[in-house]
């Protein structure tokens, strides 16, 4: 009996490793969508803590009655290896806010222009969502400000096409007279394509660059935006 329920408790436990390492890769090679792909991470959670329940079990009976104790301890850590990222993932999802638009001027954020043609399929508009979207923002990111720099806008502008070239951004649009670029940058799991403008502008001696990164689709972002923002004036600043 404590074999046969730790085999079992091993098959399930691979199968909901396996679901987990191809939610990612499958959106990104659109095999499906990537609500159906998020919904594998959910499958991976739930398989992966009935594995970790079978393994338990199969632990128990081995000791009092015989039987493969070291593969039921095999599928409890494989088990646990399929639930822990996507419970981490939806945990993360629900503490924050369902936005997936950032900036760092929320009263006049950044405007997309050549970006706009490639967005036309996108189910996330570009148009900012106002003071609801911004009090939210506020709410879950007060750090995010825009830079400061010292070099007047043509230098700095060359600046920030070169920070956001280093952060492997695919640049769309680079036009100084106008202060702008656009970028969109792919999630390395799932394959996401994000939409990001910058603006530089003149202030006081020196300039300043604001920051506006946007999903393409995705209710929340579970912190992606902000992040992507964050890393980007971490290197502006370096």
């Amino acid at each position: 009996m404590g074999s046969s329920v730790a085999v079992l408790a091993l098959v399930v436990a691979l199968g909901s490793l396996a679901l987990l390492l191809l939610a990612g890769p499958g959106t990104r090679m659109a095999w499906w969508t990537f609500r159906t792909g998020l919904g594998l991470l959910g499958y991976a959670a739930y398989g992966g803590i009935a594995a970790v329940a079978l393994a338990v079990i199969g632990i128990v009976l081995g000791l009092l009655f015989g039987g493969r104790v070291l593969v039921a301890g095999l599928a409890l850590l494989v088990g646990l290896a399929a639930f822990v990222p996507p419970y981490l993932f939806h945990r993360t999802a629900r503490a924050l806010p369902p936005i997936h638009d950032i900036s760092t001027d929320t009263d006049d954020p950044p405007r997309f222009v050549a970006i706009a043609p490639l967005r036309k399929d996108a189910a996330n508009p570009m148009e900012y969502g106002g003071p609801e979207v911004a009090a939210q923002q506020h709410r879950a990111y007060p750090d995010l400000r825009p830079a400061t720099l010292p070099e007047p806008p043509p230098r700095a502008f060359e600046r920030a096409v070169a920070a956001a070239r280093a952060q492997g951004w695919e640049i769309v649009d680079a036009a100084p007279a106008e202060g702008r670029i656009e970028a969109t940058d792919t999630t390395s799991w799932f394959g996401f394509k994000d939409d990001v403008v910058l603006r530089v502008r003149p202030e006081g001696t020196g300039s300043r660059v604001d920051v506006r990164s946007l999903s393409r689709v995705g209710r929340g972002d579970v912190g992606k935006n902000a992040a992507r923002i964050r890393a980007y004036l971490r290197a502006l600043g370096s």
